[in-house]
């Protein structure tokens, strides 16, 4: 079983977004979305601090993406911004693990996001921050790959949640992904990659 014991409900679903960062979308040469791109990942994606990212042989390139994600508190629906962190219980590290090459010949992309051990999540749950005004980085072996800052964010926290509430109900232990910053890149087998937030921790796993 993976090593989530720093959760304290178990999903019933992991939401993410697509396109949030003003420099992924600079990087990508894409214009500014109007409002949030969203897809899900099963929570039988999720594992733990150093734990093994597992490489599909469905796939011959699969990458980190570094984000900031949000656990929900309790049951809530239609939220305004200035009610959203009143329902979330605290924030952690996770790791967008992408199928790249999947992702980029399907329309849809539940493939490519959704294998066993795609979704790292850790190393525990921090209330005390503002998730809008913290760095974020990646390193791959020990070499910085991504570093960004959340008041990059296209759309804030409060503002994602608002608009996801709005879709579907929230549960107790959902997770919101906030989405990734510029400089995401390939995983290879042997690989030890760490995702880094401001006053949360190191979220670190190994490829195999």
């Amino acid at each position: 079983m993976p090593n989530l014991s720093f959760l304290t409900q178990v999903p019933t679903k992991i939401v993410l977004v697509g396109l949030n960062y003003k420099d992924h979308a600079k990087e990508l040469g894409m214009p500014i979305p109007d409002e949030p791109i969203l897809f899900l990942k099963p929570p039988t994606a999720l594992i733990g601090p150093e734990e093994h990212i597992r490489y599909p042989s469905q796939s011959t390139r699969v990458d980190y993406e570094a984000e900031l994600a949000v656990i929900m508190k309790d049951s809530c629906k239609d939220l305004e911004p200035e009610e959203v962190m009143d329902h979330v219980e605290g924030f952690t590290c996770l790791n967008d693990v992408t199928a790249r090459d999947i992702q980029k010949k399907e329309v849809q992309w539940t493939r490519a996001k959704s294998f066993d051990t795609f979704c790292p999540i850790g190393p525990r749950i921090v209330d005390t921050i503002d998730p809008n005004r913290v760095t974020i980085q990646s390193y791959l072996n020990g070499e910085l790959k991504q570093d960004s800052h959340t008041s990059n964010f296209i759309f804030t926290t409060e503002e994602l949640i608002s608009f996801i509430s709005h879709v579907m109900t929230l549960l107790p232990g959902d997770i919101i992904a906030t989405g990734t910053p510029s400089g995401v890149g390939a995983l290879n087998i042997g690989d030890t990659i760490d995702i880094v937030i401001e006053h949360i921790g190191t979220l670190r796993n190994y490829v195999t």
